[in-house]
């Protein structure tokens, strides 16, 4: 599946143009190597994503077309997030 699209079907961004757009701003990288929005992920990669001024690490455990509202959180884990609201 496309990185800009399981952003959005995980719910981690609300819409998949806006995905887009931080996927090209250089925001996203998966395993530590930058990702486009075409990227193709899988269970197991670890995302890491800049928002504002903090950076959010997540597993993917699954990948699905489609999801419910309440089953997408369960599509990712997150192992950490800092907020940047710290010195």
């Amino acid at each position: 599946m496309r990185l800009d699209k399981f952003l959005k079907v995980s719910r981690v961004i609300k819409r998949r143009t806006v995905a887009s757009e931080v996927c090209r701003a250089g925001r996203v990288s998966i395993n530590g190597r930058p990702a486009k929005p075409g990227t193709t992920v899988k269970p197991g990669d670890i995302l890491e994503i800049a928002f504002g001024s903090g950076r959010s690490r997540i597993r993917i455990l699954s990948v699905k077309e489609t999801v419910r509202k309440e089953e997408a959180a369960g599509l990712f884990e997150i192992l950490a997030g800092d907020t940047g609201d710290q010195p």
